[in-house]
Protein backbone atom coordinates (compact mmCIF):
# COMPACT_ATOMS: atom_id res chain seq x y z
CA UNK A 1 0.00 0.00 0.00
CA UNK A 2 1.42 3.41 -0.96
CA UNK A 3 1.83 5.71 2.08
CA UNK A 4 -0.18 8.90 2.23
CA UNK A 5 1.94 11.87 1.30
CA UNK A 6 2.41 14.69 -1.14
CA UNK A 7 1.60 14.29 -4.80
CA UNK A 8 4.35 15.21 -7.26
CA UNK A 9 5.79 14.35 -10.66
CA UNK A 10 8.59 11.80 -10.89
CA UNK A 11 10.95 11.46 -13.83
CA UNK A 12 11.53 7.95 -15.21
CA UNK A 13 14.78 8.22 -17.21
CA UNK A 14 14.58 4.94 -19.11
CA UNK A 15 11.19 5.98 -20.48
CA UNK A 16 12.16 9.61 -20.90
CA UNK A 17 8.90 10.82 -19.38
CA UNK A 18 7.25 11.93 -16.16
CA UNK A 19 4.40 10.47 -14.12
CA UNK A 20 2.56 11.37 -10.94
CA UNK A 21 3.45 9.52 -7.74
CA UNK A 22 2.95 10.00 -4.01
CA UNK A 23 5.98 11.02 -1.95
CA UNK A 24 5.62 10.16 1.77
CA UNK A 25 5.55 13.14 4.09
CA UNK A 26 8.27 11.55 6.23
CA UNK A 27 10.71 12.01 3.35
CA UNK A 28 9.77 15.65 2.88
CA UNK A 29 10.27 16.32 6.58
CA UNK A 30 13.57 14.47 6.98
CA UNK A 31 15.65 16.14 4.27
CA UNK A 32 17.02 18.77 6.66
CA UNK A 33 20.26 20.37 5.46
CA UNK A 34 21.45 17.33 3.53
CA UNK A 35 22.87 18.01 0.07
CA UNK A 36 20.96 15.65 -2.20
CA UNK A 37 22.92 14.17 -5.10
CA UNK A 38 21.45 11.66 -7.54
CA UNK A 39 23.52 9.40 -9.78
CA UNK A 40 21.08 7.86 -12.20
CA UNK A 41 19.39 10.21 -14.68
CA UNK A 42 19.34 9.18 -18.34
CA UNK A 43 18.36 11.86 -20.84
CA UNK A 44 16.71 11.00 -24.16
CA UNK A 45 15.75 13.56 -26.79
CA UNK A 46 12.93 13.42 -29.32
CA UNK A 47 15.25 15.19 -31.77
CA UNK A 48 16.67 12.25 -33.70
CA UNK A 49 18.35 14.50 -36.24
CA UNK A 50 20.51 16.21 -33.65
CA UNK A 51 20.82 13.28 -31.26
CA UNK A 52 20.45 10.03 -33.25
CA UNK A 53 20.53 6.65 -31.60
CA UNK A 54 23.66 4.62 -32.26
CA UNK A 55 23.70 1.81 -34.86
CA UNK A 56 24.96 -0.56 -32.14
CA UNK A 57 22.31 0.49 -29.61
CA UNK A 58 21.32 -2.32 -27.27
CA UNK A 59 17.76 -1.01 -27.04
CA UNK A 60 15.76 1.88 -28.48
CA UNK A 61 13.30 4.00 -26.49
CA UNK A 62 9.97 4.87 -28.10
CA UNK A 63 10.75 8.26 -29.65
CA UNK A 64 7.08 9.28 -29.48
CA UNK A 65 7.30 9.19 -25.68
CA UNK A 66 10.40 11.37 -25.47
CA UNK A 67 10.72 15.07 -24.71
CA UNK A 68 11.95 17.94 -26.87
CA UNK A 69 13.96 19.23 -23.91
CA UNK A 70 14.71 16.31 -21.56
CA UNK A 71 17.06 18.40 -19.44
CA UNK A 72 14.26 20.83 -18.61
CA UNK A 73 12.05 17.91 -17.58
CA UNK A 74 14.75 16.55 -15.32
CA UNK A 75 15.43 19.98 -13.81
CA UNK A 76 11.74 20.17 -12.88
CA UNK A 77 12.01 16.73 -11.29
CA UNK A 78 15.04 17.86 -9.30
CA UNK A 79 13.12 20.80 -7.92
CA UNK A 80 10.14 18.66 -6.98
CA UNK A 81 12.25 15.93 -5.36
CA UNK A 82 14.67 18.34 -3.68
CA UNK A 83 17.76 17.17 -5.60
CA UNK A 84 20.61 19.66 -5.49
CA UNK A 85 23.17 18.08 -7.82
CA UNK A 86 23.20 15.09 -10.17
CA UNK A 87 25.31 12.82 -12.31
CA UNK A 88 23.80 12.40 -15.77
CA UNK A 89 24.35 8.83 -16.94
CA UNK A 90 25.01 8.62 -20.67
CA UNK A 91 22.46 6.08 -21.99
CA UNK A 92 23.35 3.00 -23.98
CA UNK A 93 21.18 3.86 -27.02
CA UNK A 94 23.54 6.71 -27.89
CA UNK A 95 26.58 4.42 -27.83
CA UNK A 96 29.80 6.43 -27.94
CA UNK A 97 28.04 9.52 -29.36
CA UNK A 98 28.00 11.93 -26.41
CA UNK A 99 26.45 15.00 -28.01
CA UNK A 100 23.35 15.12 -25.81
CA UNK A 101 25.18 14.79 -22.52
CA UNK A 102 27.83 17.31 -23.62
CA UNK A 103 25.16 19.85 -24.52
CA UNK A 104 23.41 19.22 -21.20
CA UNK A 105 26.61 19.69 -19.18
CA UNK A 106 27.31 22.93 -21.04
CA UNK A 107 23.90 24.27 -20.01
CA UNK A 108 24.28 23.47 -16.29
CA UNK A 109 28.00 23.05 -15.52
CA UNK A 110 27.68 23.78 -11.79
CA UNK A 111 24.78 21.45 -11.16
CA UNK A 112 25.71 18.39 -13.21
CA UNK A 113 28.51 15.98 -13.93
CA UNK A 114 28.30 13.15 -16.44
CA UNK A 115 29.38 9.65 -17.36
CA UNK A 116 30.51 8.29 -20.70
CA UNK A 117 30.41 5.02 -22.60
CA UNK A 118 32.82 3.48 -25.06
CA UNK A 119 32.89 0.04 -26.62
CA UNK A 120 35.82 -1.97 -25.22
CA UNK A 121 36.03 -3.93 -28.45
CA UNK A 122 36.70 -0.71 -30.37
CA UNK A 123 40.50 -0.37 -30.76
CA UNK A 124 40.08 3.44 -30.71
CA UNK A 125 38.08 3.48 -27.46
CA UNK A 126 40.93 4.60 -25.19
CA UNK A 127 41.90 7.43 -27.52
CA UNK A 128 38.27 8.56 -27.76
CA UNK A 129 37.95 8.51 -23.96
CA UNK A 130 41.01 10.72 -23.51
CA UNK A 131 39.79 13.19 -26.11
CA UNK A 132 36.32 13.39 -24.54
CA UNK A 133 37.64 14.06 -21.04
CA UNK A 134 40.03 16.70 -22.37
CA UNK A 135 37.11 18.39 -24.12
CA UNK A 136 34.69 18.16 -21.17
CA UNK A 137 36.05 18.01 -17.60
CA UNK A 138 32.52 17.47 -16.33
CA UNK A 139 32.81 13.84 -17.47
CA UNK A 140 33.70 12.03 -14.26
CA UNK A 141 33.11 8.33 -14.98
CA UNK A 142 33.31 5.60 -17.60
CA UNK A 143 30.52 3.04 -17.55
CA UNK A 144 31.06 -0.65 -18.38
CA UNK A 145 28.12 -2.93 -19.18
CA UNK A 146 28.37 -6.66 -18.54
CA UNK A 147 25.64 -8.99 -17.38
CA UNK A 148 23.61 -11.85 -18.80
CA UNK A 149 21.99 -10.66 -22.05
CA UNK A 150 24.68 -7.97 -22.52
CA UNK A 151 27.76 -10.07 -23.14
CA UNK A 152 28.44 -8.37 -26.46
CA UNK A 153 29.99 -5.29 -24.81
CA UNK A 154 32.90 -7.26 -23.45
CA UNK A 155 33.86 -10.90 -23.07
CA UNK A 156 35.78 -10.59 -19.84
CA UNK A 157 37.14 -7.92 -17.53
CA UNK A 158 40.52 -9.51 -18.20
CA UNK A 159 40.34 -8.46 -21.87
CA UNK A 160 43.31 -6.21 -22.78
CA UNK A 161 40.98 -3.53 -24.17
CA UNK A 162 39.00 -3.44 -20.92
CA UNK A 163 42.17 -3.13 -18.88
CA UNK A 164 43.42 -0.35 -21.17
CA UNK A 165 40.26 1.64 -20.53
CA UNK A 166 40.47 1.00 -16.78
CA UNK A 167 44.10 2.10 -16.79
CA UNK A 168 43.11 5.26 -18.67
CA UNK A 169 40.54 5.96 -15.96
CA UNK A 170 43.32 5.74 -13.38
CA UNK A 171 45.47 8.17 -15.36
CA UNK A 172 42.60 10.59 -16.03
CA UNK A 173 41.22 10.54 -12.49
CA UNK A 174 37.90 9.01 -13.56
CA UNK A 175 35.49 6.79 -11.67
CA UNK A 176 34.64 3.37 -13.09
CA UNK A 177 30.89 2.74 -13.12
CA UNK A 178 30.03 -0.96 -13.33
CA UNK A 179 26.65 -1.92 -14.68
CA UNK A 180 27.34 -5.58 -14.05
CA UNK A 181 25.48 -8.71 -13.11
CA UNK A 182 26.61 -10.96 -10.26
CA UNK A 183 28.34 -13.35 -12.67
CA UNK A 184 30.90 -10.64 -13.52
CA UNK A 185 31.68 -9.59 -9.95
CA UNK A 186 34.69 -11.89 -9.43
CA UNK A 187 36.26 -10.78 -12.74
CA UNK A 188 35.70 -7.13 -11.93
CA UNK A 189 37.29 -7.69 -8.55
CA UNK A 190 40.59 -8.54 -10.20
CA UNK A 191 40.70 -5.16 -11.95
CA UNK A 192 39.55 -3.38 -8.79
CA UNK A 193 42.44 -4.93 -6.90
CA UNK A 194 44.88 -3.97 -9.65
CA UNK A 195 43.77 -0.33 -9.70
CA UNK A 196 43.05 0.33 -6.05
CA UNK A 197 43.21 4.10 -6.53
CA UNK A 198 40.27 4.19 -8.94
CA UNK A 199 36.86 4.72 -7.30
CA UNK A 200 34.28 2.19 -8.47
CA UNK A 201 30.50 2.61 -8.40
CA UNK A 202 28.40 -0.54 -8.81
CA UNK A 203 25.09 0.17 -10.51
CA UNK A 204 21.66 -1.08 -9.49
CA UNK A 205 22.77 -3.36 -6.65
CA UNK A 206 24.66 -5.37 -9.31
CA UNK A 207 21.41 -6.49 -10.99
CA UNK A 208 20.60 -9.39 -8.63
CA UNK A 209 17.96 -10.77 -11.01
CA UNK A 210 20.75 -11.68 -13.46
CA UNK A 211 22.58 -14.00 -11.08
CA UNK A 212 22.27 -16.65 -8.41
CA UNK A 213 23.06 -16.69 -4.70
CA UNK A 214 26.60 -18.03 -5.16
CA UNK A 215 27.39 -15.32 -7.71
CA UNK A 216 25.90 -12.62 -5.51
CA UNK A 217 28.31 -13.67 -2.78
CA UNK A 218 31.04 -12.40 -5.14
CA UNK A 219 29.23 -9.05 -5.28
CA UNK A 220 29.15 -8.76 -1.50
CA UNK A 221 32.82 -9.72 -1.43
CA UNK A 222 33.63 -6.52 -3.36
CA UNK A 223 32.85 -4.60 -0.17
CA UNK A 224 36.34 -5.54 1.03
CA UNK A 225 37.73 -2.86 -1.30
CA UNK A 226 37.63 0.59 0.28
CA UNK A 227 37.23 2.26 -3.14
CA UNK A 228 34.00 0.45 -4.08
CA UNK A 229 30.59 2.12 -3.69
CA UNK A 230 27.23 0.40 -4.12
CA UNK A 231 24.21 2.16 -5.62
CA UNK A 232 20.85 1.72 -3.94
CA UNK A 233 19.07 1.84 -7.28
CA UNK A 234 17.37 -0.34 -9.85
CA UNK A 235 14.94 -1.86 -7.36
CA UNK A 236 12.27 -1.89 -10.06
CA UNK A 237 14.42 -4.37 -11.99
CA UNK A 238 13.55 -7.13 -9.53
CA UNK A 239 10.51 -5.85 -7.62
CA UNK A 240 7.09 -4.56 -8.68
CA UNK A 241 6.23 -3.20 -5.24
CA UNK A 242 6.56 0.42 -6.31
CA UNK A 243 7.20 3.17 -5.41
CA UNK A 244 9.16 2.04 -2.31
CA UNK A 245 9.77 -1.67 -3.14
CA UNK A 246 9.40 -2.73 0.46
CA UNK A 247 9.08 -6.41 -0.46
CA UNK A 248 12.86 -6.50 -1.11
CA UNK A 249 13.78 -4.51 1.99
CA UNK A 250 15.52 -7.43 3.73
CA UNK A 251 17.76 -7.84 0.70
CA UNK A 252 18.63 -4.15 0.37
CA UNK A 253 19.38 -3.97 4.08
CA UNK A 254 21.78 -6.92 3.76
CA UNK A 255 23.64 -5.14 0.96
CA UNK A 256 23.59 -1.84 2.85
CA UNK A 257 25.03 -3.40 5.99
CA UNK A 258 27.75 -5.10 3.94
CA UNK A 259 28.97 -1.88 2.29
CA UNK A 260 28.15 0.46 5.17
CA UNK A 261 26.83 4.03 5.17
CA UNK A 262 29.99 5.63 3.76
CA UNK A 263 30.01 3.47 0.62
CA UNK A 264 26.33 3.40 -0.27
CA UNK A 265 24.80 5.96 -2.64
CA UNK A 266 21.29 6.60 -3.92
CA UNK A 267 19.98 6.97 -7.44
CA UNK A 268 16.59 6.69 -9.09
CA UNK A 269 13.02 6.54 -7.96
CA UNK A 270 11.83 8.59 -5.03
CA UNK A 271 14.32 9.65 -2.40
CA UNK A 272 11.91 8.23 0.16
CA UNK A 273 13.34 4.80 -0.72
CA UNK A 274 16.41 5.64 1.36
CA UNK A 275 14.37 6.44 4.47
CA UNK A 276 12.09 3.44 3.97
CA UNK A 277 14.84 0.86 3.48
CA UNK A 278 17.37 2.32 5.91
CA UNK A 279 15.03 3.45 8.68
CA UNK A 280 17.21 1.58 11.20
CA UNK A 281 20.15 3.88 10.38
CA UNK A 282 20.49 7.29 12.02
CA UNK A 283 19.60 10.35 9.94
CA UNK A 284 23.29 11.25 9.65
CA UNK A 285 24.04 7.94 7.92
CA UNK A 286 21.05 8.27 5.61
CA UNK A 287 22.28 11.75 4.73
CA UNK A 288 25.53 10.19 3.51
CA UNK A 289 23.57 7.88 1.20
CA UNK A 290 21.28 10.65 -0.05
CA UNK A 291 24.12 12.81 -1.23
CA UNK A 292 26.97 13.55 1.12
CA UNK A 293 29.02 10.56 -0.07
CA UNK A 294 28.71 11.68 -3.69
CA UNK A 295 29.26 15.32 -2.75
CA UNK A 296 32.63 14.36 -1.31
CA UNK A 297 33.55 11.91 -4.08
CA UNK A 298 32.67 14.30 -6.91
CA UNK A 299 33.70 17.60 -5.34
CA UNK A 300 30.29 19.23 -5.66
CA UNK A 301 29.93 22.59 -3.86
Amino acid sequence: MVPVGERCNAYFPHAGRSATIWVPLTHLAQRGNTVIVEWNAHLFSRDQQRYPFHPQADYLPDASQLEDDPLAVYLAHMQQEGIDRAVLVHPEPYGDDHRLILDSLAREPERFKGTCLFYPKDPEATRKLRELVQREPGIVALRFHAHRSKERYLSSFADPQVEALWRACAELGLIVELHIGPNYAAQAGEQIARYAGVPVVIDHLAEPAYGNAAEYADVLDLARFDNVYMKLSGLSHFSDDDPLYLNVKRFTQLVAETFGPRRLIWGGGTLAIVDAHLEHWPATDRALVKGENLRALLGFD
